[in-house]
């Protein structure tokens, strides 16, 4: 009643599952310290609880033992309702309880001092305090285009700077060739555009795109009139081989003559190597596996910053993305083989670098600076920067999950858990009884004979048997679900049915419906009968539907 479960990644290794065996060896007292027979206490990590071959799931458990579950962006809370739909069978994945959270990061750790300082003489001493309020944000176009081009400046110099002295350090520790130490440091500038990536090196991150076409790449870096240097920082697992292969294919790359100062990997990546990196690049760019990244908060570093976003339209950035604040890479995938998908998503890389953003960094004015730029910085401050804070965040969890939480937390502990007790038996009672209840008749329109077409006026009437349950525990709905060309069903509608005050004996209760189509189509219908109660907080609380 008071337990929020919420799921941070798509990716199977992220969700542990073990056998049956395992847990016995390392939780043989588990089930009797909950009161529950070991089969239970099995079937709260499985799916299909009778199946003795299906893995124990933590993430199945963290979900049955949680009245609330959500994903950290609004694409990953779809991802989430289709990842958890098998376990609630009958329902459509869009109508389970999972939803999202957006995450957010701490602007006074991920925010240079510099743009702190021009923020509150901007918006205000208490800005800290509505530092989620977009229309505070608004006044940043109050801003002189010269002061904002002037901070992105030094802030890439700091960048490069630091840059500098860690290689410096690294290879002076491992003894490398001075000759080679000068070479790395030499061709690094502070006044090229500068691209950063960094992150975990997953696989699915996908950090090999930009070396899909290495002539290419050389022909972008080395460009004297508009040159561009890549910096690249992370880690892999110590389990993941693909991983580690990548991080040393970069490396060999930037060793090339062709490449060196210009294609930068740099060593021990942490969070003062993270923060530096957000802070001073032009351009982060992040380039996953859809859907696989959950969110990613990088980027969002990256705003606080003044720095433009170039990533595929996946985790945050698919709904953070506003045109003229960045630039995507669409969201849905073209092709089903992932090295063909590999090579548009390349080629969409390159081309929006050569004929967008390397043309408009250095489309420069009388003053000096790209106008067009900095336009891009400010509408990415105003537009995409207040939505992306931990205070948004935070407001959005105490809305949406903790406020409810705490009330369902204070009325199952009443009067000594009385609500909570009452709810168990309730629950006992409904899952016995559910199997009993029985259609008595059904009185509606054939489908197979009469098509609905737009306005057309539907009607039903349905009598059940509800055996063990009182009539106010049950509801009937109705079911519109429109065919696609692509033989695809879309759910179009639910309706709930009237439940009609007959004086019908026993436990027969009848429902109604009478509903205008409001869309054009060909349609079928069907009907469910579903459970209902002050105890439920959500229709996936007790799982139980029946199709009729």
């Amino acid at each position: 009643a008071s337990s929020l479960f919420t799921t941070h990644t798509p990716v199977p290794a992220g969700h542990d599952h073990f056998s049956e065996d395992y847990l016995r060896t390392y939780m043989p007292h588990y089930a009797d310290r909950l009161g529950v027979s070991w089969e239970t206490f099995m079937s709260l990590g499985k799916i299909n609880a009778s199946d003795p071959h299906e893995a124990y799931s933590m993430s199945v458990l963290a979900t049955k033992l949680s009245q609330e579950v959500n994903g950290v962006s609004r694409l990953h809370g779809k991802v989430s309702r289709d990842m958890f739909k098998d376990m609630y069978p009958g329902f459509f994945p869009e109508e389970l309880h999972i939803g999202y959270v957006t995450n957010g990061v701490h602007y006074g750790t991920w925010t240079d001092k510099e743009w702190q300082q021009l923020y509150d003489q901007t918006f205000g001493k208490d800005f800290i305090k509505n530092v989620a309020d977009a229309s505070v944000w608004e006044k940043i176009h109050q801003v002189s285009d010269e002061k904002i081009w002037n901070i992105r400046n030094n802030q890439r110099k700091i960048l490069v700077d630091y840059i500098k002295e860690r290689i410096l350090k690294n290879l002076s520790r491992r003894q490398e060739n001075p000759k080679k130490i000068y070479q790395a440091i030499e061709g690094i500038d502070s006044n090229v555009l500068t691209i950063g990536f960094a992150r975990r090196f997953a696989t699915y991150k996908r950090a090999h795109l930009l070396f899909n076409d290495i002539e290419r790449l050389s022909r972008i870096v080395n460009n004297s009139k508009m040159p561009v240097q890549f910096i690249y920082a992370g880690k892999a697992h110590p389990a993941d081989k693909g991983g580690q292969e990548l991080i040393r294919f970069i490396i060999e790359v930037s060793r090339r003559p062709e490449f060196m100062g210009k294609v930068i990997f740099l060593e021990d990546y942490e969070m003062e190597l993270g923060a530096a990196l957000t802070r001073g690049v032009d351009v982060w760019l992040n380039t996953p596996t859809r859907p696989l990244e959950a969110s990613g908060t990088s980027g969002m570093k990256a705003v606080l910053n003044g720095v433009l976003n170039f990533s595929v339209l996946d985790g945050w950035w698919a709904e953070g993305y506003r045109k003229e604040t960045g630039w995507a890479i669409k969201e849905e995938s073209t092709y089903d083989n992932n090295q063909l998908q590999d090579e548009l998503d390349a080629e969409t890389l390159y081309s929006t670098l050569e004929h967008e953003i390397i043309p408009m960094f250095y489309e420069r004015n009388a003053q000096g600076y790209s106008p067009e730029w900095v336009r891009w910085i400010k509408n990415n401050l105003a537009q995409v920067a207040p939505h992306y804070t931990n205070k948004r965040m935070l407001d959005d969890y105490f809305e949406r999950y903790y406020n409810k939480l705490f009330e369902s937390s204070e009325f199952y502990q009443e009067n000594n858990f009385a609500n909570a007790t009452e709810k168990t038996r309730w629950k006992a009672k409904c899952t016995k009884a559910w199997k009993a209840i029985e259609v008595d008749s059904i009185n509606s329109i054939n489908a197979s004979d009469n098509s609905l077409k737009l306005g057309d006026e539907f009607y039903a009437e349905i009598v059940l048997d509800i055996t063990g349950f009182n009539k106010d525990e049950i509801g009937v709905e109705v079911v519109f679900i429109k065919q696609s060309i692509e033989d695809e069903n879309e759910t179009v509608s639910v309706y709930e049915m009237e439940k009609i005050n007959d004086k019908s004996n026993g436990y027969h209760a009848t429902y109604r419906c009478s509903v205008v189509t409001k869309n054009a189509g060909i349609f079928s219908y069907s009907f469910r009968v579903f459970l209902k109660s002050k105890f439920l907080a959500n229709r996936q609380d007790l799982p139980l539907l029946k199709w009729i």
